[in-house]
């Protein structure tokens, strides 16, 4: 199961360090990741701070000195880049392939059941009621927007989520692929706008570019990601992380699509008679035209 990054250690620890150390996590959050791989001595003299300082803020992490701290910041470097390929070579999953025997199904059943259930239930666990609460009230605000963007696997979730919104409010679309069309719309993004993105590892710099001209608008932006975190979250008004282990060398979205049917559920619940309304207007149009 993987944890949060090294950034959300740093913010969560900012009350534990002294003002000092406090300089030296605001300077490596200012240039996060690049900044943790900078020398003890261009850390300190960043953060106005003497050398001893800076390692003393990374034994306040847990670290036993500042290259155990950059060699954990390569390792999630690593992870965050981390593609299927080298996942698979990475681990057993090619020697499982090349195996005469796969593992039997019952143990291939228990484990998914283990995993899932547990990615799930950790998912949902860590989302801050607040956080929940944000995106419902922005997907339920009948002024705004809505605009859906996902990447080359979680376009599917972004489909998903529009067409469940589709059903019980107006103004929602999926932003187009076309680059004509694409860029039609992002040129008129507005304050009344809301942009959900879904950006998980090998993150897309569109994504975080959207994030931007979305908040530069004066529009709301809301993300869906990773333990890792798209870069997009930096301009993000509300993130919903996920975690994705499981059993293949993919990263698993059911997580993802769990805190989307709960978006789901809150949202029709925050609209209440007019979600009832809208949906039963759309059910007498499909039937009219023969779709239902």
């Amino acid at each position: 199961m993987a944890a949060g990054s090294l950034a959300d250690d740093i913010r969560n620890k900012l009350g534990d360090l002294s003002p000092a150390e406090r300089k030296v996590a605001r300077v490596l959050l200012a240039g996060y990741p690049a900044s943790g791989f900078e020398t003890i001595a261009i850390i300190a003299d960043k953060a106005a701070v003497s050398a001893p300082t800076v390692l003393r803020f990374a034994n306040r992490l847990g670290y036993r000195g500042f290259p155990d701290f950059q060699a954990a910041l390569r390792a999630e470097l690593d992870e965050r880049n981390a593609s299927p390929l080298s996942l698979y070579e990475s681990t057993d999953y090619g020697q499982q392939a090349d195996a005469e025997t796969a593992p039997g199904e019952d143990s291939l059943l228990a484990r998914g059941s283990a995993l899932f259930t547990a990615a799930v239930g950790h998912t949902l666990a860590e989302i801050p009621p607040h956080d929940l609460d944000q995106t419902i009230r922005i997907l339920s605000d009948r002024k705004r927007r809505i605009t859906l963007a996902g990447g080359r696997f979680t376009h599917l979730l972004a489909q998903y989520l529009a067409m469940h919104l589709m059903q019980i409010r107006d103004d929602v679309r999926v932003l187009p692929e076309g680059a004509v069309q694409r860029t039609a719309h992002l040129a008129h993004l507005a304050k009344r706008d809301a942009v959900i993105l879904f950006d998980f590892r090998r993150y897309e710099a569109d994504k975080a570019a959207i994030a931007q001209m979305t908040r530069e608008a004066g529009g709301k932006v809301i993300v869906f990601t990773d333990a890792w975190l798209s870069p997009a979250t930096a301009q993000a008004d509300v993130v919903l992380p996920s975690q994705v282990a499981t059993l293949s060398p993919y990263d698993s979205l059911v997580p993802t699509l769990a805190v989307v049917e709960t978006v789901i559920a809150g949202v029709l619940q925050a609209l209440g008679t007019d979600a009832h309304q809208h949906l039963r207007r759309s059910e007498e149009t499909a039937r009219r035209i023969g779709l239902v």
